[in-house]
């Protein structure tokens, strides 16, 4: 009897730490990801249309790099939002690339969704983001200025954006000053 009880014990513990390390793990971004006020990772994708994307050939551009589902309500609460400030401030040189996290199986819902926007998107599986670290959380929007340097890490801080949010971090980086 003694012996089950210290091998139920011991399965607890076992359990217990299990459980830490996986909400440890849920949690925390990765190591070796971006970094504000450092030169943002190359990004390289292959459009929902079919055009390439990189992330160098848009020097001298501001842009939002925003991960996204279908299955995030937040998401799609942003999208009209991105999609608005994207048409104020395209003139401007605002840019923005949507990466959808989507399993391949709901490319369709992903194409369905994203004909409502003039902005760019990709699938993950056809984009190259290395350098972001693990995309750990949904929606997870990055900023990258006109020299390349990111301005907003959306693994840090508050999920979601807003047009405040959009105002405060990005308006000021289209100035043509920065």
């Amino acid at each position: 009897m003694q012996n089950k009880t210290i091998k139920h014990r011991n399965l607890q513990r076992i359990c217990a730490a299990l459980w830490f390390g996986a909400v440890l793990w849920a949690t925390v971004p990765s190591a070796g990801a971006v970094e504000e006020g450092k030169p943002a990772p190359s990004i390289e994708a292959r459009l929902l249309d079919g055009k390439p994307f990189s992330l160098s050939a848009e020097s001298g551009h501001v842009v939002i790099v925003h991960f996204w589902a279908t299955w995030c309500a937040p998401c799609r609460l942003e999208m009209p939002v991105l999609e608005k400030y994207y048409r104020q401030h395209q003139a401007e040189g605002v840019r923005i690339l949507a990466i959808s996290m989507d399993d391949p199986a709901d490319d369709g819902k992903v194409r369905e969704i994203m004909r409502a926007f003039s902005y760019s998107a990709a699938l993950q599986r056809d984009v190259h983001f290395k350098g972001y670290g693990r995309i750990w959380r949904m929606p997870m929007t990055f900023v990258i200025d006109r020299q390349g340097v990111l301005r907003r890490d959306g693994g840090v801080g508050e999920s979601t954006i807003d047009a405040s949010t959009l105002d405060a971090i990005v308006t000021p980086l289209l100035d043509n000053t920065h």
